[in-house]
């Protein structure tokens, strides 16, 4: 708030009236009785109860001043004094817990308003007031209804009624249909079954049902919501003991996560819905088919955050990928004609986001209609456009060949939690000469929730993948929460002009050069000037799960024999790993050095590799060779992960990997 403005000045004077009505309610309380200053006091009779727009307003009878001994219900109602409509506050509504006979005195500085064409005078600023209990019998009616819950008649009034925008006989109708009857709920432990209320004509403003009914959720109004976007989120640390009946939470590889939905209401207002769990994470690329695009009605919710865009930048990353609608929306207060429509309005700065209630899902989608026009498919872009885009945290979305993967490994950090880098590459990366990389790395973060079919398949090799909704900023492709990896593109995305077909040819690496930078893959050419001879061995791995710490069979200790898979190993695989020195020609003042590795089969050798095999199989399979035979050896091209590149000293350290 800007220091001296009417807004600081507001929330201080709201500061000092919460405390002046806390203490006085704590004063009425530790003295036990009623203020003995009856000067300017309003004793009045509630006769009926209901609520609007968040307030609780009460028909009252005005009531003489009456001896203490009389009960409420034997007060002496003054019938020359009108009947008055009370305003109560939520919190002051919660304070008093009045029901229709309840006798209630408000003090100072109560004012009273008189409306034009009303008969009903209206009491506001009703902020110290208090329920009087003059009676055993009022006593005993207290404790008898006290566990009993009252529910309160809700008017809904729709903006357009508020404002006299459309035909009032119409709206009148409809507010005749919103009204909530008014009876009386006691709770049982073996009443299972939902107090018969019947759910009020469907509203179409998110923001409305939060100012309307409160944080703690609505459960008999419905709002008609367009579902943007579906996506998993992980569970913090202190959530993962919560369930829902007795099902757990979604597990992805000992991650435990949870089903959410990006809504968007007809005034352009979004929120995250936040349910509760799926039978695996399998189930999201369904979902994401049947429901993205539709319409849905959300009830029994509440709020669970109203969150900023200092607060969930990632959130309002995705918010902002969404905006401007497409379609003109509605604007509050205004006529909700064609012409009073617009797209010109500012991104949202807040949202809600809003959870089920007692582990109830409400959320009602009609998956036989049509795709809403407020519905934004995601965008695809080649990744030469998305890599010339300037703007940081900017959601994209595309389509590529996942050439290799690499777990980031940091002994500190749980195998649970790591990064993993995936290289990916397109058709229109491929096609470029020189400027832009042929392969990009993409950053999956920890939060980003992959399904199990993607983790099996990015582990079975090389994979077209569809990337939906992953973040560019600084450089860098990052997969982070709400972004969403599937192996079929959606049916309805907006290709934006971009060159989307498949790769035919062989694959084409950058070579190794200056540009070069560490965590990337490279291609690699050059002269064998050194090996060294220390790092060279070789050992043994099942060919089943290769398995690497492989043990001698207690029954016969000529084989071998895996834990993993508790059988014997008859034709185990021979890996060969060592450590050679390169001159190349693109890095002339720097020393390169390769770790090269080989597989040899029992059963016969792999020549897929010619480049070096024949320097692995001299030095580590027949043992029989000098150094100086394999040095000055042209190598290449040998496509490498690039682990370090150093200036001091001028060093660049790879290994040696496999392109499915």
């Amino acid at each position: 708030l800007c220091r001296g403005g009417l807004a600081e000045r507001l929330c201080r004077l709201q500061n000092r009236e919460r405390s002046a009505i806390s203490f006085w309610r704590h004063q009425c309380t530790s003295d036990d009785k009623i203020p003995s200053d009856k000067s300017g006091v309003l004793i009045v009779k509630i006769l009926e109860i209901f609520e609007e727009c968040t307030i609780q307003v009460a028909i009252c009878q005005q009531l003489e001043q009456f001896p203490a001994a009389l009960s409420p219900e034997d007060a002496v109602i003054n019938a020359e004094e009108p009947i008055l409509k009370v305003l109560f506050t939520r919190e002051t509504a919660a304070h008093l817990k009045s029901r229709p006979q309840d006798v209630i005195h408000i003090y100072p500085p109560w004012q009273k308003m008189l409306l034009q064409n009303a008969d009903v005078p209206v009491i506001m600023n009703t902020y110290f007031s208090q329920k009087v209990l003059l009676s055993e019998h009022s006593e005993a009616r207290e404790k008898t209804y006290g566990p009993t819950k009252m529910l309160i008649r809700k008017n809904i009034i729709s903006l357009a009624q508020t404002f006299r925008l459309d035909d009032l006989d119409k709206l009148h109708q409809e507010s005749s249909d919103n009204q909530v009857a008014c009876a009386p709920q006691t709770h049982k432990n073996s009443d299972s079954k939902r107090h018969p209320l019947a759910l009020s004509a469907v509203n179409d403003s998110l923001l409305e049902m939060v100012e309307s009914q409160g944080a703690v959720g609505w459960r008999e109004v419905q709002v008609r919501v367009v579902i943007q976007r579906v996506y998993c989120l992980p569970v913090r640390e202190g959530c993962r003991s919560h369930t829902q009946g007795n099902k757990p939470l979604l597990s992805n590889e000992g991650m435990f996560c949870r089903l959410c939905l990006l809504v968007q209401d007809a005034y352009g207002m979004f929120s995250e819905v936040q349910l509760q769990s799926l039978g695996s994470t399998d189930d999201i690329e369904q979902y994401c088919r049947r429901w993205e695009g539709k319409s849905c009605c959300l009830s029994g919710m509440k709020i669970l955050q109203r969150t900023t865009r200092g607060r969930a930048l990632g959130l309002f990353s995705l918010v902002d990928s969404l905006w401007p609608p497409v379609v003109p929306v509605k604007v509050p207060g205004q006529s909700q004609d064609s012409e009073m429509m617009t797209t010109d309005l500012p991104p949202p700065s807040f949202c809600y986001i809003l959870t089920v209630q007692s582990g109830e899902i409400h959320v009602e989608v009609d998956e036989e209609e049509q795709i809403s026009n407020l519905y934004q498919p995601p965008a695809v872009h080649g990744l030469k456009e998305i890599l010339r885009v300037e703007d940081c945290n900017k959601r994209c979305s595309f389509w590529a060949q996942v050439l290799y993967q690499r777990l980031q490994t940091k002994p500190s950090v749980p195998r649970d939690q790591r990064e993993m880098l995936l290289f990916v590459t397109d058709s229109s990366l491929q096609n470029v000469a020189h400027g832009i990389p042929k392969v990009v790395a993409v950053s999956v973060t920890a939060s980003c929730v992959l399904s199990k079919e993607i983790i099996e398949a990015l582990s079975a090799g090389s994979q077209l993948v569809f990337f939906k909704d992953a973040l560019w900023g600084n450089g860098r492709i990052i997969c982070v929460e709400r972004t969403v990896l599937l192996l079929q593109k959606p049916l309805l995305c907006s290709a934006a002009g971009a060159d989307l077909s498949e790769l035919t040819g062989p694959v084409r690496l950058d070579e190794l050069d200056s540009t070069t930078q560490a965590s990337s893959i490279c291609a690699l050419r050059g002269t064998v000037v050194g090996v060294n001879e220390s790092t060279a061995f070789s050992w043994p791995t099942c060919n089943r799960c290769g398995n690497g710490k492989l043990e001698v069979c207690p029954q016969d200790r000529e084989l071998l024999y895996c834990n993993q898979c508790s059988e014997v190993v008859t034709t185990p695989v021979l890996k060969m790993q060592l450590e050679v020195f390169l001159s190349c020609a693109s890095r002339p003042q720097s020393t390169v050095k390769v770790k090269v590795w080989h597989e040899i089969s029992h059963i016969a050798v792999q020549t897929e590799r010619p480049a070096l095999f024949v320097l692995l199989t001299m030095l580590l399979l027949l043992q029989t060779y000098e150094v100086q035979s394999v040095l000055g050896k042209e190598v290449g091209l040998l496509n490498c992960y690039v682990h370090s590149i150093t200036s001091h000293p001028n060093c660049a350290t790879l290994e040696e990997i496999v392109l499915e």
